[in-house]
């Protein structure tokens, strides 16, 4: 017979004290209904793989190097991501790899790449390495156990068990060696910027990865080891516990409401909202009972939990007093769970909604909380001399963090990798700690709401773990990037990393005595502006889990998340916020912002017009600060002009109009009004005349249709316009991508010529020296959009320093309404960028 089950969500008092009675041990058990997990919804991976296969050629790799699947997760509205580890003889290349993003029918529509490959065998890239790896062997001369036993054996504390068997995998570790820029030669080390350090392939080695997972007298012992198949040494080995950084926490948030499962008489501290699948069925929270392993689930015979109380120690674990670590947990795992799935459509810790669970008491008054990989759960410490339990809301959704980035990026755990997989969990810990106190209710993450201290709540002394505004305040870590960051602990190189998504969260501060003050920004405005919690979270979780790859370091960060930035919201503050936000830990260099801090005003004055009879003269005004939305109202001789209520405005110009001054009045939502400059229009009798508007750009997208957000100034960027400040810059994209800037136009009948010229600048990254891969096309359109004529092809084999001045005769389409058309088309990797300014249409 079927048992049946009643799931409620009750209030649970952590105040109360009602129950004298320690909890009975119970087995281990998982509500019936909850054991069946959904099917997971996956891309078509025979069409990623034959994109990747199709690649070869163009990366100049031979049929020894392949792709092996390693994880799939959603990316996204109707996306997929799928991550391929590169291979070579069927070895995974360490730190190589492939992120695929594709949409729901499984075309691929963007790649990430970290390239470690092409050295090896009869690539294109073995020449670099002497032709030193084009027969490279993989066979090794140590055997796996071998391996084992010397990664145990550099353990350095007692071991007494083990969680899970030790696994070694044989793979090929790419060495590198980490060197200054050519440019900065002469630069000293504590003066360089991220940017001005290069990663340079010097060779491979046959190695096997050792992954220990041992429990010692009083923690665990999580180690990776690299291990030479040639010879057995050591080559590295670093901790392999994602911790919160070696300490613990406390309760703090009153009476809560837990979700809780009931069934045959008890409740259990299971979630049947939340999670399917897993070793429990649902999200569960069990008691380790001074162990290193999973215990009982939580269960009793009313739905009232805890004393609010600190554990004491030496106090039954299942008792009144015990079942608060366990409150801490669930309120904890809930509210992560929430904030992930609610703000970022993002459901459990891998995206497929897989439970997980939280071991709760921890070996015995451990100082501490972790991550473990083994079983994809958290183990939560009591505290001892220095901490309180460690169930606080910030370190439980800084544990789950781990647990996101695991299933994603993966980040490895040593060197700047490893600081920004810390600085993940410490910005889900804040995010969930923001979204809990504001309600947990809704689709964004509230304004305010967390204190950007990592851990205070728990500490004994009132001290955090750490200071995100300014890290340095722990005695330990550094508040910017340096040449010696990859050598801390991981726990210290999040540091700048942590700094960046405060500023770039809430800005910083003009003021050298604010702990918000950076002296690497040396821009407009001194003191940056931040975009607020919820796009500052959502950039950097589109950046973790759809472009880092496991060896991402902090300007390779930097780079993903400002294009994620542009993905989800354009060139704009956004973006610009992200540059400005790295700079400012020393990752890059600043940029003035777009109209930042400005007051209401007009950032561009309507311009002078020359213009023959008959031919439409065109004017444009941009606005700044203020409070969109804008209107406008346009004037002839300071009258109104009926209907001219946009921010460009044209005029058929007749010989009457000759010497007529056109200005707008500029309002905001706010009543705030400003007029315009009077702009004169001259009106000629015949002679060249310009039908292109705004053709330099530097009105901004006006005039211009299709995909306007490729229009603008793109500091930062590594491009430069032709002349002025701004520019169209198609492509740069490095992923699959298809983007069009047009403006119409009108041919008159009657003149005599007609002539299109602009500047062009292409640049790539395309190493295939005789395939256009990347493409952007000149055609003249019907105000349909069919084609009525290619002028030009160009492609990423066309790429040259600076700009070239292309032109074409137009005269063939007098007489007509046209559209003047520019079509990029980018393949899924290695960027080609287009650079084009100064639009010209002119007639005779």
């Amino acid at each position: 017979m079927k048992t049946s089950i009643k799931f409620y969500a009750a209030l649970a008092p952590l105040a109360l004290c009602g129950d004298a009675l320690a909890v009975t041990r119970m087995p281990l058990r998982a509500p019936a209904s909850a054991m069946m997990s959904a099917p997971v919804r996956a891309p078509e991976e025979a069409q990623v793989k034959i994109a990747l296969d199709g690649a070869r050629l163009k990366y100049g790799l031979d049929n020894d190097h392949g792709y092996r699947l390693t994880a799939r997760h959603p990316g996204g509205p109707g996306a997929w991501v799928t991550r391929y580890a590169h291979t070579y003889k069927g070895l995974r290349i360490l730190g190589s790899e492939s992120v695929i993003v594709s949409d729901a029918g499984g075309k691929v529509v963007g790649e990430t790449l970290q390239d470690l490959r092409s050295g090896l065998g009869q690539g294109a890239g073995s020449s670099l390495l002497a032709g030193s790896f084009i027969q490279f062997d993989v066979t090794p001369r140590v055997a796996a156990a071998d391996a084992v036993r010397t990664a145990q054996g550099v353990a350095p504390l007692r071991v007494v068990a083990e969680a899970a068997p030790a696994s070694a995998e044989l793979l090929i570790y790419p060495v590198q060696q980490r060197m200054r820029a050519a440019s900065v030669l002469g630069k000293r080390s504590g003066g360089l910027n991220a940017a001005d350090v290069v990663k340079q392939l010097t060779g491979y080695e046959l190695a096997y990865l050792v992954k220990t997972r041992e429990m010692g007298v009083d923690r665990p012992l999580f180690r990776d080891t690299l291990v030479s198949a040639r010879d057995g040494h050591v080559i590295a080995q670093w901790n392999a516990v994602q911790t919160v950084a070696g300490v613990g926490y406390s309760q703090y948030n009153g009476q809560v409401r837990l979700s809780t499962a009931y069934t045959n008489g008890s409740y259990w501290m299971q979630d049947p909202l939340r999670g399917t699948g897993g070793k429990f069925g649902v999200n569960t929270v069990v008691d380790a009972a001074h162990t290193g392993t999973a215990g009982d689930v939580y269960m009793r015979t009313f739905n009232s939990w805890g004393d609010g109380q600190d554990y004491q120690l030496g106090w039954p674990t299942l008792g009144e007093n015990g079942q608060t670590a366990a409150v801490n947990a669930m309120w904890g795992m809930m509210n992560t769970y929430d904030t992930l799935k609610n703000v970022l459509g993002w459901s459990s810790l891998d995206g497929n909604n897989t439970a997980t669970y939280i071991a709760v008491h921890a070996w015995d008054g451990y100082d501490n909380a972790y991550y473990s990989d083994a079983c994809h759960c958290m183990f939560i410490g009591d505290g001892g001399a220095r901490f309180y339990n460690l169930g606080a809301i910030d370190i439980i959704g800084h544990e789950m963090g781990h647990g996101v980035t695991a299933a994603t990026a993966a980040l490895d755990y040593h060197f700047e990798s490893g600081g920004l997989n810390e600085s993940a969990s410490d910005i889900n810990g804040e995010m969930t700690e923001a979204y809990a106190n504001a309600g947990a209710g809704g689709a964004t993450i509230p304004a305010r709401g967390n204190d950007w201290l990592i851990g205070q709540q728990v500490s004994r002394s009132g001290a955090p773990l750490r200071w995100m505004i300014k890290p340095s305040k722990d005695g330990a870590s550094p508040n910017a990037w340096s040449w010696q960051l990859q050598n801390l602990d991981v726990h210290y190189s999040s540091g700048p990393n942590n700094r960046m998504f405060y500023f770039l969260s809430q800005g910083s501060s003009a003021d050298p005595a604010s702990d918000a003050f950076s002296p690497y920004l040396n821009k407009w405005p001194r003191a940056m502006t931040g975009i607020g919690n919820d796009k500052a979270y959502r950039i950097w979780f589109r950046a973790l889990t759809t472009k880092f790859t496991s060896t991402t370091d902090y300007m390779d960060a930097r780079n993903k998340l400002y294009a994620s930035a542009i993905e989800l919201y354009g060139p704009g503050p956004e973006s610009a916020a992200v540059l400005r936000a790295y700079a400012a830990v020393n990752v890059g260099k600043d940029l003035d912002e777009p109209n930042a801090g400005q007051a209401f005003g007009i950032v561009w004055q309507p311009q002078p017009v020359t213009a023959p009879a008959g031919t439409t003269a065109w004017f444009a005004v941009a606005p700044g600060g203020g409070t969109p939305p804008y209107a406008y109202q346009w004037r002839r001789n300071g009258v109104s002009v009926p209907g001219a209520t946009g921010s460009v405005f044209g005029v058929v110009a007749q010989p009457g109009d000759n010497g007529a001054l056109y200005s707008v009045l500029l309002s905001d939502a706010r009543g705030q009004s400003v007029a315009s400059d009077p702009a004169q229009l001259t009106v000629t009798a015949g002679g060249p005349a310009e039908l292109v508007f705004n053709g330099g750009f530097e009105a901004g997208w006006e005039g211009w249709r299709g995909n306007t957000a490729v229009v603008g100034s793109w500091q930062g960027a590594g491009e430069a316009p032709y002349e002025g400040k701004a520019f169209a810059y198609m492509g740069g994209n490095g992923r699959a991508a298809t983007e069009t800037l047009g403006q119409p136009i009108s041919i008159p009948a009657g003149a005599a010529s007609a002539s299109l010229s602009f500047a062009l600048h292409v640049d790539t990254a395309e190493i295939a020296p005789a395939t256009a891969y990347d493409t952007l096309a000149v055609e003249v359109k019907n105000a349909a959009g069919t084609v009525l004529a290619t002028l030009a092809t160009y492609s990423n084999l066309d790429a040259r320093p600076g700009y070239q001045v292309r032109s074409f005769d137009l005269s063939a389409f007098r007489g007509q309404d046209i559209v003047l058309s520019f079509t990029m088309n980018e393949d899924y990797a290695l960027q080609t960028g287009f650079c084009i300014d100064k639009v010209s249409v002119a007639i005779r």
